[in-house]
């Protein structure tokens, strides 16, 4: 276990200033229960910290940030599956190069997706038409209080879009320690979204997949090392059918894509765009010119600057189309994570 300075500019990718009372790094179970025990003594909050690519840090953090770096890749068999149990701590997009690296296919969809793997099924992360949850098989989940690891199945998560239990019954006094994937040895590609349509189910290989995604990406999306910036910001609104049909009459060419539920998912990057706002900008912060659903830290934003822009596009939008977006990003107060929506309202 170590400790760092208490700045948190190196470890939000919005590159947001901010300091905690401390922050440790975790390389060990028993590094995130001391750090736990330390937070109950002293009266603080902790927050644990994966890449801190889905933060936003709306004033300075008044407990210790741990940033947990649990490491670790198995990959075992059975016939008809690849079977992998990884550390909390690894990148996730490192892990989807490993197996590809290992000629395994199933993960290339979720390529260069930000973030540690311990992050992935809070989010139930997805991406062109594949989500974290049709590939969990467990999650390790470490009770902070008495050190032992509970295991849960992929039901027991509740998994929904960009939701799970880990943002309800078990967001405190609990840490992810590491993820089971199950990988099908039958491969089949997912070729619904983007420049995949084009691809040949035939012919095409995980890596082609792979590069495609990689390509879409980094065409839309800015490089966090270069520009501050959380990737997306607000979730894909889901709606009734009867008001997506409303909508799609008004605007033609609105992109809409059904649920199993019978519900519909709308674009909010679209949303945004139609709305006149690329490019907007309040103080340091702008809306992204490329990809409207990215706010960027363009000129040494403040939690401030994020804030009111994410506030004006959502009322700005919920003028135009009377659809109310949701941060997809975690805002962080002085205590931990308050209720974006509510922050924002």
């Amino acid at each position: 276990m170590s400790s760092h300075d208490t700045s948190l500019k190196n470890l939000n990718t919005f590159a947001i200033e901010a300091q905690a009372s401390k922050i440790i790094t975790a390389t060990r179970n028993e590094h995130l229960t001391e750090a736990w025990h330390l937070t109950k003594e002293n009266r603080q909050p902790m927050l644990l910290l994966g890449e801190g690519s889905n933060v936003l840090f709306l004033e300075n953090f008044a407990g210790i940030v741990v940033v947990n770096r649990l490491k670790g890749i198995e990959i075992t068999q059975t016939n008809n599956e690849w079977l992998l149990h990884v550390g909390a701590g690894e990148n996730w997009h490192q892990l989807v190069c490993h197996t590809l690296e290992n000629n395994i296919g199933g993960l290339e969809n979720l390529a260069l997706i930000p973030g540690c793997v311990g992050s992935a099924p809070i989010q139930n992360i997805g991406a062109y038409g594949i989500e974290l949850q049709s590939l969990c098989n467990y999650v390790d989940l470490l009770n902070l209080d008495n050190g032992e690891v509970l295991r849960l199945s992929a039901i027991d998560c509740l998994f929904g879009y960009r939701e799970s239990i880990f943002k309800h019954a078990y967001r405190e006094g609990y840490a992810i320690v590491a993820v089971g994937l199950h990988l099908p040895k039958e491969w089949h590609p997912k070729l619904t979204y983007g420049d995949l349509t084009r691809m040949s189910p035939a012919t095409v290989t995980p890596k082609q997949i792979f590069d495609s995604v990689c390509a879409m990406r980094r065409s839309k999306l800015p490089d966090p090392a270069k520009t501050g910036n959380a990737g997306s910001f607000y979730k894909n609104p889901i709606v009734d059918a009867e008001r997506a049909e409303t909508l799609r009459i008004d605007y033609p060419n609105m992109p809409i894509y059904p649920q199993d539920d019978g519900k519909v998912k709308l674009a909010a990057g679209w949303l945004v765009e139609n709305a006149g706002l690329k490019g907007f900008k309040i103080g340091g912060a702008s809306v992204h010119q490329q990809q409207a659903l990215v706010l960027i830290n363009r000129d040494n934003a403040t939690s401030q600057d994020v804030v009111a822009l994410a506030r004006h596009v959502r009322q700005q939008v919920a003028d135009k189309f009377s659809v109310w977006l949701e941060p997809e990003v975690r805002f962080i107060s002085a205590q931990g994570e308050v209720n974006a929506v509510e922050a924002l309202s």
